[in-house]
């Protein structure tokens, strides 16, 4: 059993060398992180998994981790999913996608109306995600693997463009 919490700057090591782990070297060149930089990332939505069962030795690491970032297309804004990880020890017990239900229930209680990640469509087809036809990552990024979730039936209806950083601006206080 894990015990999921919102990351906190403590957690920030712990879920970088997960991410370092579980990823390719050179994943900080991908077209996705240039959406990150300088743009903080959407804090009540990430979230970290420690070994329940371990919380009580106070030796509980990180075993799952996933983030998100605001992002605009044209005028609209979108939550960006990822990077999502388990560690390999944890892999196939279905932490990966309990992280994703329960951030995804969240964003949606908290007034988000739509979601998007660049990702293997058969793995993310299960929670709804399906290829964004008209939106557009920066390159190099495979058209195949942009997806996206309607949080509020609609949502994705007319959007389309480039994806681009979402700086944070005086009125971006709600989704």
């Amino acid at each position: 059993m894990f015990d999921l919490r919102t990351e906190t700057a403590d957690d920030w090591w712990e879920v970088e060398a997960l991410y370092d782990l579980c990823f390719a070297p050179g994943r900080e060149a991908l077209s996705s992180y240039r959406l990150r930089d300088d743009v903080p990332k959407v804090a009540e939505l990430c979230l970290v998994a420690r070994d329940a069962s371990a919380m009580d030795l106070g030796v509980a690491p990180v075993g799952g981790a996933i983030r998100y970032w605001p992002v605009r297309i044209g005028g609209a804004r979108a939550l960006l999913l990822g990077p999502v990880a388990v560690h390999p020890t944890h892999q196939g017990e279905g932490l990966g996608a309990l992280l994703i239900a329960q951030s995804l229930n969240k964003a949606q209680k908290i007034g988000w109306d739509r979601v998007m990640l660049v990702g293997d469509p058969p793995y993310y087809g299960r929670f709804g995600f399906s290829r964004l036809d008209t939106v557009e990552m920066p390159p190099p990024t495979n058209p195949e693997r942009v997806l996206g979730l309607e949080l509020t039936p609609g949502a994705w209806d007319g959007i389309a463009g480039v994806v681009e950083r979402d700086l944070p601006q005086a009125d971006d206080a709600a989704p």
